[in-house]
């Protein structure tokens, strides 16, 4: 039977995942796609203790729904952005992107 403990190590290993591609990958897109990754590990921890640890019916489903509308608009600024210095630049490298410093 598969249990809370099982859900919690496959997120555990998506985020993993999703954080060393964030980290170590100078691409802008797979940069984007390892903060996905992560924010999916966070869905499935949210639902995986709504179904064996949650009181009410609805608390956890509230907030994977929430973290989809704030992971849904990461992406629209975040392609928004390295569409922009792409135009401008020519390449989509993360250590050349410096113009959101002060």
């Amino acid at each position: 039977m598969i249990g809370l403990t099982h859900y919690l190590l496959l997120a555990a290993l998506l985020f993993a995942i999703g954080l060393f591609n964030a980290l170590a990958k100078r691409n802008v897109i797979a940069v984007l796609m390892g903060v996905e990754l992560m924010l999916n590990a966070v869905n499935i921890n949210l639902l995986a203790f709504n179904r064996f640890v949650g009181i009410s019916g609805v608390d956890g489903y509230a907030f994977m729904l929430i973290v989809l509308v704030v992971a849904a608009t990461e992406v629209a600024v975040g392609l928004a952005l390295i569409i922009k210095h792409f135009r401008e630049s020519g390449n989509s490298d993360v250590t050349h992107i410096d113009w959101l410093k002060w």
